[in-house]
């Protein structure tokens, strides 16, 4: 059986949760601090989700279904991602949680990527992680 390593990436956010939580829902707020990323679902549990974009000039349509919503708490879905190079089958999806939680007035943001292959590719989610939650904390903060 092939390990399971989680990738972890947290930041504080200073605003309520229910404004955390639209930036988090609100395709025209992820584009901002997705790199651009097109998000398609309707945010209900069992329907799909997917990311449309280009990185580093080739475009992507990653995909998913959406797992479990908390409006102002919890966001939790599959991910899978072509450009990953494994087959699209059920072992290689990974489940991303997104916990929200308040702190004295501040939002904190947990994010956790499962399933990832090895200790290597934890860490280069993780970090791709803390950039996109560095985003998010701009676009809440700053617009």
């Amino acid at each position: 059986m092939a390990e399971n390593f989680v990738a972890t990436a947290g930041i504080t956010i200073d605003a309520q949760p229910s404004v955390v939580w639209e930036a988090l829902t609100e395709p025209t707020l992820i584009s901002q601090y997705m790199f651009g990323t097109e998000v398609h679902t309707t945010w209900r549990v069992g329907d799909p989700i997917t990311y449309r974009g280009e990185w580093k000039g080739t475009a992507y349509e990653d995909k998913g279904t959406i797992l479990d919503v908390q409006p102002g708490k919890l966001l939790k879905s599959s991910y899978f991602s072509a450009m990953s190079g494994e087959p699209d089958v059920p072992e290689n999806y990974q489940t991303v949680t997104y916990l929200l939680s308040e702190e004295n007035g501040q939002t904190r943001v947990t994010l956790t990527q499962d399933n990832n292959t090895t200790p290597d590719a934890a860490e280069h989610s993780r970090q791709n992680w803390e950039l996109v939650l560095s985003g998010l904390k701009e676009v809440v903060e700053h617009g």
